[in-house]
């Protein structure tokens, strides 16, 4: 679930044997499958429910019935490209847009939805531009918002925070002052999920963006592989060692994982005090702990860092996740139809209620209809007023980038990689 879900991020385990019974029940998928139905692929979380209700409700009144399969673990797009041009092949599928997606329409794998789109304008007209606009590829519509816009925010354990003294940091002085603190009183201050290596990834983006602006990673997407050994990125990685070093993130943050619930536990449970999180820490800790979510779980954005070139209102994370369909489908005017779903009342209500933020353009009016509108209200208003919302590196950066990505994270905070190296391993990263 960044949605990088993250994602929402999805339940580990058995994610193989999963993906391999959903196939044998697909038959032979989108692109050969029954007359009769398409099937939809998604990351396997919390978030399904929506999933399901939505599918339910398109199949209320369609002769054509859509199929939801799901893929949980933190491998969905490793699984999902051992399928992707194969008879097994979803109709539809979730993906991050960005680079996510790009290595599928250079290999003409995509279904270009401006048809649709001209039929039924509201499929983009319905979304928030910034957003939509995530999922275009050389000028074309590969992808349809669904779920939610996922920022990664800054949560914390409101009681944990009390009983050490300790307020949610505006600065990242205070956050390092709040680590000390936490430590004096035996509470390993940042829970992380290393084992799954994408959240630890969100401390290089925030502080990246926090030292040099979105300007440096913009560059280095772009092929700018100076960017990488600029002073600014040397500054940002040797605020991240003072941190880790400090003893922020405790000794064995590579033998827990979000996708299992681990880091999770460790915030609710209160042997954490912060967890650095999508959005979609909210309906993970909903469902797993109610009580906890409601009563003690806190939010806030990335600290400022005093005298750097990014806005404090910068966020990073994941615009949205998207539905691209597969060109070879047969039932494109279907799959329209249940696309348009994606903007209905029903599915903003049933995302609201999830803790998610969906992106059209009416969600606003039925932010104070759900369960949880304080937290949504403030998600809202700091989407909106973000300068700048930067997509997760392992997603903005094509699929073959992302184990690279990882092992040079996780290296850097193990100290099996200096600074230079993690800057060369960074500059070997393939761009468009």
């Amino acid at each position: 679930m960044k949605t990088r879900a993250r994602f929402s991020r999805a339940i580990a385990g058995g994610a193989a044997l999963v993906l391999g019974l959903c196939l044998a029940g697909c038959g032979n998928g989108g692109s050969s499958g029954s007359a009769e139905e398409f099937h939809v692929l998604v990351y396997g979380d919390s978030a399904n429910k929506v999933e399901k209700q939505i599918v339910a409700t398109f199949n209320k009144t369609s002769k054509v019935k859509a199929v939801l399969d799901t893929i949980p673990g933190a491998d969905y797009q490793t699984k999902l490209q051992t399928v992707i041009n194969t008879p097994q092949a979803p109709d539809v599928f979730f993906n991050w847009g960005g680079g996510s997606i790009q290595p599928f329409v250079k290999a003409d794998l995509l279904l270009p939805l401006d048809d649709m789109i001209k039929k039924d304008p509201a499929l983009k007209a319905n979304f928030l531009p910034s957003v939509f606009n995530s999922a275009v590829v050389d000028g074309k519509a590969y992808g349809v918002p669904m779920r939610g816009t996922q920022p990664v925010m800054l949560f914390n354990n409101g009681k944990v925070l009390a009983d050490a003294g300790v307020q949610p940091p505006k600065t990242w002085d205070e956050l390092l002052d709040a680590v000390k603190k936490l430590k004096s009183k035996g509470i390993t201050p940042i829970a992380l999920g290393g084992g799954d290596k994408w959240p630890t990834q969100m401390w290089f983006e925030y502080l990246y963006d926090r030292v040099a602006g979105p300007e440096l990673f913009e560059k280095a997407l772009s092929g700018d592989k100076s960017a990488w050994d600029s002073p600014d990125s040397k500054k940002a990685l040797s605020m991240l060692k003072e941190l880790i070093d400090a003893g922020a993130f405790g000794t064995n943050y590579d033998s827990v994982k979000f996708t299992d619930g681990g880091s999770p536990a460790l915030l609710a449970g209160g042997k954490a005090g912060f967890e650095l999180m999508g959005s979609w820490e909210y309906s993970t800790q909903q469902n797993a702990d109610a009580d906890f979510a409601k009563n003690d779980l806190g939010y806030t954005n990335f600290p400022a860092v005093e005298g750097g070139k990014g806005d404090a209102d910068d966020l990073v994370g994941n615009t949205n996740n998207f539905y691209s369909v597969r060109k070879t489908t047969r039932h494109a005017d279907d799959i329209a139809k249940f696309l348009k779903l994606m903007y209905s009342d029903e599915f903003v209500k049933a995302q609201l209620g999830l803790g998610n933020l969906p992106t059209t353009t009416n969600t606003d009016t039925f932010l104070g209809t759900a369960d949880n509108p304080e937290y949504l209200k403030y998600q809202f208003d700091l989407v909106g007023k973000a300068p700048s919302f930067q997509l997760s590196w392992d997603q903005a950066y094509a699929p073959e980038n992302m184990t690279p990505i990882y092992v040079a994270v996780q290296g850097f905070f193990n100290g099996q990689l200096d600074a230079a190296g993690f800057i060369k391993a960074m500059q070997a990263l393939t761009t468009a």
